[in-house]
């Protein structure tokens, strides 16, 4: 299993929380790449868990917080 920016921001927009067989779900219905849904397989089945954000799934996701830029200058 393996995750990009470009792989994880699919799921971005995905009804958060969900479990393992809605996000499965919500990637096909949206046109996601097959390894978008490879790698949602590859999760390990927690009986019906749900995930309640996309660094559950992939911890990198950058965030907000993670670029260097001041609001304030804007």
């Amino acid at each position: 299993m393996y995750w990009t920016l470009e792989l994880a921001s699919y799921l971005s927009d995905a009804p958060w929380p969900a479990t393992k067989d809605e996000l499965i779900d919500y990637a096909i219905r949206t046109g996601a790449p097959l390894e978008v849904v490879e790698n949602l397989q590859a999760l390990e089945e927690d009986e019906g868990e749900a995930y309640d954000t996309i660094l559950e799934i992939w911890p990198d996701y950058p965030q907000e917080e993670d670029f260097l830029w001041n609001e304030d200058e804007y």
